[in-house]
């Protein structure tokens, strides 16, 4: 039977490992590991090695053969499991996403929720700025993003509209404001904060828009 991974597993970003740490490597001999288990590893050092090299070099500067030797990995295994560094790239982007927007949703959950709105908003919204301002090449990937094109702005409007769950318990928009309007440019001056401050090489001080970011969110509900 497998074990879980810890919860602390869980909120890790591409970007926050190198491929080459010996723990991580995959040694010849007898193996207990499962084939699907070591293209599972693989996978997620390819990952770490998209992100820190899209970091380092930008979407355009960023090569396969660059982003096998951070994951320590070979290039056939790279196109065993991506069709080419748009598909890396892209699946970088969407998994980490996916992990900073689960772990806002249980600082939300374990702050109240929707009964205590306010407060739950700004554990959230914590938890985002301290995981991008500790993975600072995994944040990077809010700006570099849109240089994958078409692909990379669906993929940047599909992490904006997850954020729409955070509204659903907040009070009524002021009257005669439009409520799903409203929610969208929330959502979307919260965004464009967090891309200005990775954008200016400022990452390492994005907790520190957190007040700002709550005002910017709670305020249009919440204001006379």
């Amino acid at each position: 039977m497998k074990s879980a991974r810890p919860t602390e597993e869980r909120q890790i970003l591409p970007g926050a490992r190198t491929g080459r740490e010996p723990e991580r490597s995959l040694r010849p001999g007898p193996r207990r590991l499962t084939p699907e288990q070591v293209a599972s590893r693989q996978r997620e050092r390819l990952l770490d090695g998209v992100a820190r090299t899209v970091a380092a070099n930008g979407y355009g500067g960023a090569r396969i053969s660059d982003i096998c030797a951070a994951a320590g990995v070979t290039r056939p295994v790279f196109y065993a499991l991506f069709t080419g560094k748009e598909d890396a790239v892209l699946a970088a982007y969407r998994g980490g996403t996916q992990v900073v927007v689960r772990a806002m949703q249980e600082a939300y959950d374990e702050a109240g929720g929707g009964a205590q709105w306010p407060a739950a908003v700004r554990a959230g919204l914590r938890v985002m700025l301290t995981l991008l301002g500790q993975t600072p090449a995994f944040a990077r990937m809010v700006v570099e993003i849109e240089s994958t094109g078409p692909a990379g702005r669906r993929a940047r409007a599909e992490l904006l509209a997850s954020f729409r769950r955070f509204f659903v318990d907040a009070p009524p928009a002021p009257p005669g404001v439009e409520r799903e309007e409203l929610v969208a440019t929330v959502v979307g001056a919260v965004h464009a904060a967090v891309h200005r401050a990775v954008d200016e090489d400022r990452t390492g001080e994005l907790p520190r828009l957190l007040d700002i970011l709550v005002h910017v969110v709670v305020s249009p509900f919440t204001s006379p």
